[in-house]
C-alpha cells in the first residue's frame, strides 16, 4: 500500500507561467525525494505601472512516501 504527502509550492517567473511552473517542479525535485506529480491549484500575475511584472503559481506536489521497514508486533497476552 503508497501513501501520498501533498506539498505546496508557490513559484515565481518573470517570464511566464510555464517557466514558474517548471521553476517550481524543478525546485520540488531538489528538495523532495519520490516526487511522482504536480498541478496548479492557482495562478495570478503581478502588475506594476500597468504591465505584467511577474507571474506566479501555487502548486500542489504530490511525493509518495517511503515504506517504512516492517516492525515486529509482538502479542501482549
Amino acid at each position: 500500500m503508497s501513501v501520498a504527502r501533498v506539498t505546496e509550492i508557490i513559484a515565481s517567473s518573470k517570464k511566464s507561467f510555464d517557466d514558474a511552473i517548471s521553476t517550481g517542479v524543478d525546485r520540488a525535485c531538489k528538495t523532495l525525494q519520490n516526487v511522482e506529480g504536480a498541478w496548479v491549484q492557482d495562478q495570478k500575475v503581478i502588475i506594476k505601472k500597468g504591465k505584467i511584472v511577474e507571474y506566479r503559481v501555487n502548486l500542489k506536489v504530490g511525493v509518495i512516501a517511503i515504506s517504512m521497514q516492517k516492525v515486529p508486533v509482538y502479542d501482549k497476552g
